[in-house]
């Protein structure tokens, strides 16, 4: 099991990812896409990404507004690894149209 950041971890790392926030024991960004085909690429894209990792977040898929939400269950909050999950989202995010952040 992997052990979940403290706050001044999680701050730190909140510092480096723009447009995350701490939601309960996970972090979370919600975007909305300039069409809802790019918000279903994206999520798909996600899903692929999450798979691979072998880390699943929970996504909410509402028109245009994907919601991103990454903790680990077996740790009871944020660990590295949801951090290095985010970071790749927002990669992934940055090569599409963002309406809202």
């Amino acid at each position: 099991m992997s052990d979940h950041l403290d706050s001044a971890q999680l701050d730190a790392a909140l510092a480096t990812l723009p447009g995350w926030t701490l939601k309960g024991d996970a972090i979370e960004r919600r975007v909305t896409l300039a069409s809802f085909p790019d918000a279903v690429a994206l999520l798909t894209r996600l899903a692929f990404e999450a798979e691979a990792a072998d880390h699943h977040p929970d996504f909410v898929l509402e028109y245009r507004n994907l919601t991103l939400r990454y903790w680990t269950h077996t740790a009871k909050g944020v660990t590295q690894k949801d951090v290095e999950a985010a970071r790749v989202a927002s990669r992934l995010v940055g090569q599409y149209e963002v309406i809202e952040k």
